[in-house]
């Protein structure tokens, strides 16, 4: 089996523990060749009391740790040897970020000091971590999702592209600042409107049928029916160079149609 192993000191916990570098090193590696595993490297964070927590990613900010997750994604890894859990975490809520991160891929941790240790043993305080872990996932997904309402919502202010569905006549490509005209789609658009100036008194049926016996189609390349006209009349401050993104409007930075 292909492990990694874990190694941190702070100041005040090797004084107190006795625990340094060195010592745990070598622990390491003779209890992995008595296993015989397969040692693939042993990651170090050195003077840090406990453990960061970065409030907004939710993660143990340790440079070794954070290298230690990025081998375990790139190979296949079965545990990380440490020689005591407190090593990894000294907390709860570091406890619940460690696990998290692990099982995502599938390994375990392996604990000289505690040979019956497993993250996957289920015990009863494994109630509440899972909880914490699952409360964790909620927040951090609402996190992020305020996090890209806001940046949506400072885009569209400014007249820009916000994501989404461009509207017909329109292209967008991620990346770009502003949704750019479809020639094509653009020419219908057109139309459309130069139909409703013209017969005012016209349904949507009738200029959808208009539409269709002039060879126009929608953008799933199908004919129109008053839906789809309706829609581009109700969109015609977009069509005009309004931006709209949800409640926001603003001058666009898109080039008008019509």
């Amino acid at each position: 089996m292909n492990v990694i192993g874990y190694i941190r000191v702070s100041t005040s916990g090797q004084a107190k523990d006795g625990y340094s570098l060195a010592y745990q090193q070598d622990e390491i590696h003779s209890f992995c060749q008595a296993q015989g595993w397969n040692l693939l490297h042993i990651f170090t964070d050195e003077g840090i009391s406990g453990a960061k927590i970065d409030e907004e990613a939710l993660e143990v900010d340790r440079i070794g740790f954070q290298s230690m997750l990025a081998a375990i994604a790139a190979q296949d890894v079965g545990a990380v040897v440490v020689l005591n859990t407190s090593r990894l975490w000294r907390s709860d809520i570091v406890k619940v970020l460690v696990h998290r991160e692990l099982k995502k891929y599938g390994v375990d941790v392996n604990s000289i000091e505690q040979p019956t240790y497993s993250i996957y043993k289920k015990e009863p305080s494994d109630f509440l971590i899972n909880g914490l872990m699952e409360l964790l996932d909620a927040y951090q997904r609402l996190e992020i999702s305020m996090k890209l309402s806001r940046g949506r919502n400072k885009k569209a202010q400014q007249g820009g592209y916000a994501g989404g569905r461009a509207a017909f006549g329109y292209k967008a490509k991620k990346g770009q600042k502003s949704i750019e005209i479809n020639l094509d789609e653009a020419q219908a658009v057109q139309r459309l409107f130069e139909l409703k100036e013209l017969f005012p008194d016209w349904s949507l049926s009738q200029i959808a049928c208009q539409m269709n016996d002039e060879g126009f189609t929608t953008q799933q390349g199908k004919r129109f029916t008053k839906v789809q006209v309706k829609r581009i009349l109700d969109r015609r401050p977009m069509y005009e160079g309004i931006y709209i993104y949800g409640g926001i409007e603003a001058d666009g930075l898109h080039q008008a149609i019509i």
